[in-house]
């Protein structure tokens, strides 16, 4: 696979770093991926999203949603157990996780809820109006009303 190099990206722009870090990220081979939990990202409206991950076996207390340098951290601690449990076969993992999803500008964490063994992590973009396209009224010069009066001698 290629390697692309960024570089020429970080001496010539200001302010797009997240961008390229976001690239090296995404295009690096050398981390490998976590597949647990299983999870799943939908698009819920045109500026709302939601993450679903399975939890099965976690309760609420010992799930954690934080939010910390644009991403957002999901954290799972399965506390002691009190008995000694033999099991004849084990299928449901309840293994410590953490899984961080990297945040767009501007999206915000709205709320989680946990459910049937689902922890649903709502997500809002919210766009500022200093960046919300706006109409600019286009005014008329003093010297219009005299250009008007004299197009109307000449008709």
């Amino acid at each position: 696979m290629r390697n692309l190099d960024f570089a020429p990206l970080y001496r010539a722009t200001v302010g797009f770093d997240r961008i390229a870090d976001l690239m090296d990220r995404v295009l690096s081979t050398d981390v490998a991926q976590p597949t647990y939990p299983p999870y799943n990202i939908e698009k819920t409206a045109d500026d709302a999203y939601r993450i679903s991950i399975a939890v099965a076996g976690f309760s609420p207390d010992e799930l954690s949603v934080e939010v910390k340098d644009g991403s957002l951290f999901v954290t799972a601690r399965k506390a002691a157990e009190e008995t000694e449990r033999t099991y004849l076969h084990r299928g449901i993992a309840t293994r410590a996780f953490e899984r961080r999803f990297a945040l767009a500008d501007h999206v915000r964490v709205a709320g989680a809820v946990h459910e049937h063994g689902m922890l649903h992590v709502d997500l809002v973009r919210e766009t500022p109006e200093a960046l919300k396209p706006r109409r600019i009224e286009i005014g008329r010069s003093a010297a219009t009303p005299a250009l008007e009066a004299k197009a109307e001698t000449v008709n």
